[in-house]
């Protein structure tokens, strides 16, 4: 079942159990199983789905625990080819598969019964594009039409207003209502600001820099609920450049501006399926009410000239080098800025890779501080000190005291974090299925290199999970104890004694393992490290660790020498 489905999961596996159960019944047969997938398109193969995918992992296991399999509903079981591509796996191994369209039993040589279930995986890949079209004209003329407001979050400068029922009998019974766009008074100035100022010759970095500097709130500070991963300490460019694109200023409702498309997962495998994407249509796609909609904040020759202008600009700037190979970081996303403590971000330069934290003004002019314009750190400088420290923590003669440390750094007793666990057992719950889905897919012939990118991805999401379960779970019980330490470090101090000789691919995949933390002060020319072996990136304050400095990583061309932990 679908989220698309309009009715609940229990609902949907009970009518779809009825049917099945009213099938066996007559051959005294009876369910010990349910196989029921949530939230996942039909579309999607079976080796792609979590629990069609643990099926055909039971179809291969002797002691499996059934002798047939019944499906109630064979087209939402089967998109267009897929029976093909999966029933050859109950012949080999044996399983009968049971479907009402058939009255029983299928029977593999029987080309009735083939040519039915083919036909039946047409009409759900039909019924599927059948839906898509008439949600799209729908939509479309609701849009063109009515000028109607379709959901989502409303533009900065508008806020939404209760139009009364919804027009559609069963949603206004269930509750729904209408809403529409109205001007919000303290931003919709703003937005007539930014249009002004930009027709007057001020460029978008400029418009940005004032905005921060008079305390204006940028969008995602006005709404916080609006892109919460985003930074709301003062206004970026693309916010600018967002509203001065953003047609629906002009009073006119605007639809498809974005589409879900659908790409192939492996072209030199299509049974694999598609992934979908969200991708930015021309503007000739773009779907425009005919009247106005809700109050304009700028008239349509305003909006012109802007778009002309934006054009000219762009038009004039220097073209995109495309980046022909992909660079490998030892830390990336482990080094934070000591300054403003955000994540410095990657830079290959002159064949080495550097780490760049770059803030811009108006950031320092929201928060007060003195940060540098661009803060850089060379990756070969800090390499070879933090090996070093690394290799002289988990050395045998350190070890012991290493795990002294760790043991009295260790959380003191408290109550079991239950959201923390509920989190973490559903990440790996998750992670497990993927897992699954990524072996089928790599032995169904997938690219390896991708797919091994992919499981070597989601085991380390499963490792951090698994220690923050194990971090929630132990909370209750008082500190670590010093057994439990002790096989995390010397399990750590296996993988740590060939480091300095290691692959880079080898450094990165140890270091994410020791949960290492890094901390660039760029003032002082020193870098803290951290490690919590086992919690990946973890920064929770209950974890067990141990700290070191690393100092003059900007001594020119000197080597930095490690200082003692602490």
């Amino acid at each position: 079942m679908s989220t698309e489905d309009q009715q609940e999961p229990e609902a949907s596996r009970l009518w779809q159990r009825g049917r099945a159960e009213a099938l066996i019944e007559p051959a005294g047969a009876t369910i010990v199983a349910d196989y029921f997938d949530i939230g996942e398109t039909r579309a999607l193969p079976w080796k792609r789905r979590p629990r069609a995918q643990a099926l055909l992992a039971a179809l291969g296991d002797r002691n499996r625990d059934f002798d047939a399999v019944v499906i109630g509903e064979p087209q939402r079981a089967f998109y267009g080819n897929q029976f093909g591509d999966t029933f050859p796996l109950f012949v080999h191994y044996g399983v009968p598969l049971w479907v009402p369209e058939v009255g029983g039993a299928i029977d593999g040589n029987n080309e009735a019964h083939d040519l039915i279930m083919s036909v039946f995986g047409g009409m759900s890949k039909g019924e599927r594009n059948r839906i898509k079209v008439r949600v799209h004209a729908a939509m479309s003329s609701q849009t063109l039409m009515e000028g109607r407001f379709l959901g989502g979050r409303p533009p900065y400068g508008y806020r939404l207003r209760d139009l009364g029922p919804h027009p559609n009998p069963g949603k206004a019974a269930a509750g729904k209502r209408l809403h529409g766009l109205e001007t919000d008074p303290k931003t919709a100035p703003v937005v007539v600001r930014i249009f002004s100022e930009f027709l007057r010759g001020y460029g978008i970095y400029a418009i940005a820099e004032g905005l921060t500097r008079d305390g204006i709130p940028s969008p995602s500070a006005h709404d916080p609920r609006r892109n919460p991963h985003r930074d709301a300490r003062a206004w970026a460019k693309s916010a600018v450049r967002a509203i001065l694109d953003n047609p629906r200023y002009t009073g006119r409702q605007v639809w498809n501006r974005q589409k879900k498309h659908e790409a192939l997962l492996d072209i030199c495998d299509v049974s694999l399926g598609y992934t979908t994407k969200m991708r930015w249509n021309t503007q000739d796609k773009w779907i425009i009410s005919k009247e106005i909609a809700h109050t304009p904040l700028v008239d349509d020759d305003t909006f012109a000239r802007v778009q002309d202008q934006l054009h000219v600009r762009a038009s004039t700037g220097t073209r995109h080098v495309e980046h022909r190979t992909r660079n490998p970081y030892l830390f990336r996303g482990r080094l934070l800025c000591g300054v403003c403590e955000r994540r410095m971000q990657g830079q290959w330069s002159h064949g080495s890779a550097y780490y760049r934290c770059r803030f811009p003004n108006e950031y320092g002019l929201a928060n007060r501080i003195q940060h540098p314009r661009n803060v850089y750190l060379r990756e070969s400088w800090l390499i070879g000190p933090l090996d070093a420290w690394i290799a002289k923590l988990f050395s045998p003669h350190r070890i012991e005291e290493t795990i002294d440390l760790m043991t009295a750094a260790a959380s003191p007793a408290g109550h079991t974090d239950h959201t923390a666990a509920c989190r973490a057992q559903a990440v790996i719950a998750d992670c497990d299925a993927k897992l699954a889905t990524h072996r089928a897919a790599l032995e169904a012939g997938a690219d390896p290199r991708t797919v091994t990118q992919w499981i070597g991805e989601t085991k380390a999401r499963r490792s951090q999970a698994q220690a923050l379960l194990s971090a929630a779970q132990t909370q209750a019980d008082g500190p670590a104890s010093r057994e439990a330490v002790a096989k995390i470090v010397r399990s750590a101090g296996d993988a740590t004694a060939t480091l300095q000789q290691a692959k880079p691919q080898d450094k990165a995949e140890l270091y994410s393992q020791l949960g290492l933390q890094l901390t660039y002060a760029s003032n002082k020319a020193t870098v803290l490290a951290e490690i919590t072996p086992g919690t990946g990136n973890s920064k929770s304050p209950r974890h067990i660790g141990n700290r070191g400095d690393l100092v003059r990583v900007r001594g020119g061309t000197r080597t930095p020498t490690p200082d003692k932990g602490h």
